[in-house]
């Protein structure tokens, strides 16, 4: 008896494989087409013969290309329950239609649920996350602080210290890796610096939030350039020479009112 040829994808795994739909789509049932026709076309380019293959799926044939069929074909049904389809390992052929080669996936209508990839994100996610809580954990009060400013704004400054450490702890939980780079951009903290010193009269900021000065003389510290944000201009320009010596002033003068 002669062997029939089945194409297979490159790759292809034997496993338990499921689906479901896409968006907001979940109807008590939802089926798809599963043979070509003129209303729903369902073909596959094969790139190496060149040309436009015919689909469909029988349930009792192995391969879902109408050109390596044999005899008799069985037309089966592919339903989405709830917007959900199981499909067992002993199924290749609906579940290579699914995969590979039903033009519904390209066009977004359903998607494999991955279980192992699933799995796997969760697990780099858990561990992002363990990270940025024991970040957090470990971090100095002012640095917790300058933190939780990027969330809450001037707010933080009535804040007690164990909020504060309650706070940038749910943080961490929140948005494990966004928290991860804001610890680690030491802009943050002069940012931090740059409001304090506003808010302690240290230095003004013009209404409109274009020119810093000294609090006392109304001196210009700086410009904020067109477009940027006061703090963050205010935190770049806080490396510049002139820049690190305003903030061993500013350091002293918010610990004397402290």
């Amino acid at each position: 008896m002669e062997k029939l040829q089945i194409t297979k994808p490159k790759g292809w795994v034997v496993k338990d494989r499921a689906y479901i739909l896409k968006g907001d789509k979940e109807p008590l049932i939802f089926t798809i087409p599963i043979k070509h026709s003129q209303r729903r076309p369902l073909t596959w380019f094969d790139k190496e013969v060149g040309y436009q293959r015919e689909l469909r799926y029988a349930t009792n044939q192995p391969s879902i290309f109408v050109d390596e069929q044999k005899g008799e074909a069985v037309m089966g049904h592919v339903v989405f329950r709830n917007g959900f389809l199981n499909v067992p390992a002993k199924n290749q052929a609906l579940q290579m239609l699914l995969s590979e080669y039903h033009p519904y996936k390209e066009l977004s209508i359903y998607t494999e649920k991955d279980e192992e990839a699933r799995a796997d994100n969760e697990l780099d996610y858990m561990e992002i996350e363990l990270s940025a809580l024991n970040l957090a954990h470990k971090l100095e009060i002012d640095h917790s602080e300058a933190l939780l400013r990027v969330e809450q704004g001037s707010i933080v400054s009535k804040l007690s210290s164990r909020e504060i450490k309650r706070d940038v702890l749910l943080m961490a939980k929140r948005n494990p890796k966004l928290f991860i780079e804001l610890a680690n951009d030491e802009n943050v903290e002069l940012r931090n610096l740059g409001i304090k010193a506003v808010e302690a009269g240290i230095l003004k900021l013009s209404p409109d939030n274009r020119v810093f000065t000294l609090g006392t003389t109304d001196r210009k510290v700086m410009t904020v350039p067109f477009d940027e944000h006061p703090y963050s201009a205010l935190a770049v320009w806080f490396k510049t020479d002139e820049g690190l010596e305003m903030i061993k002033s500013i350091e002293k003068k918010i610990k004397s009112i402290k």
